[in-house]
């Protein structure tokens, strides 16, 4: 999965919301089938993602298009992916994922209307909104090679603060531990850490703090509901000059050691070896892929 730093909800059945969400600058866009749309409008609503994502998958080829259906537990999934797995999506938000299984349940519906839409590499954002589900975050992590991404949920009023019982702050150390699992299941299934959204819309000084805490963490992008919110984290994931021209002159001070014959160098006051090498490889070639993001760096 692209390493997105943005993912912007839009209600599905609130058309003149789709293009004001395309040009906020969100790496990537979710339409939201699932609890933002009144039963009696989730059938219409289905067609106009499908014509959504056909409209802006021409008009912003760059960025992401996803689709959050309705739970499985709900047997309306098959309906959802049945009218919006059309050319252009990138993939599904799959709710409610409480083990591997339920991922390979998605799977199965996924191929069977992947290839009616003749369309392929369909992947999964999964929040982990359930207490099944933070026990049973390492397993669904690695369940399918369709998991691009999971999210670490902190929500102030959502399903994972109804299903943990916590008191929300906006330190977030209520969350801090279940946060920390899905982290490392993301990481050590080589999959995209996302944290989850700031509630409180106007408080852009506060969304800063928290989406700097996750970038800390060692999270690498965050999900968002309202357009004033994508500047300030896509700023906060997009590493600053300053970093990249050290990472920069930190690998090639090591390769110049290392052609000497040296497996550790003073790097200013730092001393660097081969370890510091690979994370500072690894960091610059994040920096590249964020380069080919909706809008680059």
């Amino acid at each position: 999965m692209k390493p997105y730093r943005t993912v912007l909800f839009v209600p599905a059945h609130k058309t003149s919301w789709y293009e004001k969400a395309a040009e906020s600058g969100a790496d990537a866009v979710c339409f939201d089938l699932e609890d933002s749309v009144p039963e009696h409008l989730k059938e219409s609503a289905r067609k106009e993602v499908a014509d959504g994502v056909t409209a802006l998958a021409r008009s912003h080829p760059s960025m992401g298009l996803f689709v959050r259906t309705n739970s499985l537990a709900t047997r309306l999934t098959g309906l959802d992916l049945e009218a919006t797995v059309v050319p252009g999506l990138t993939g599904i938000f799959a709710p409610k994922v409480d083990e591997a299984t339920d991922v390979i349940r998605y799977d199965t519906l996924l191929d069977h209307f992947e290839a009616r839409a003749e369309v392929s590499g369909l992947e999964y954002i999964i929040p982990v909104e359930t207490i099944q589900g933070i026990q049973h975050c390492e397993e669904i992590a690695a369940a399918s090679p369709r998991v691009g991404a999971m999210i670490g949920p902190t929500a102030e009023h959502a399903d994972i603060a109804k299903a943990v019982g916590y008191e929300w702050s906006p330190e977030g150390l209520e969350s801090l531990h279940h946060r920390t699992r899905i982290l490392l299941a993301t990481r050590a299934a080589d999959r995209h850490p996302l944290t989850a959204l700031w509630e409180r819309i106007r408080d852009l000084d506060g969304l800063r703090t928290f989406a700097t805490q996750g970038r800390k963490m060692g999270f690498r992008g965050q999900i968002v509901l309202h357009p004033t919110h994508v500047p300030v984290v896509n700023e906060v994931y997009t590493p600053d000059r300053e970093t990249i021209e050290f990472y920069r002159g930190l690998l090639s001070t090591y390769r110049e050691a290392e052609a000497r014959g040296d497996g550790a160098v003073m790097y200013g006051d730092i001393h660097v070896d081969k370890a510091h090498a690979d994370k500072a490889e690894e960091w610059l070639a994040r920096v590249d892929q964020l380069a080919g993001l909706n809008g680059g760096i």
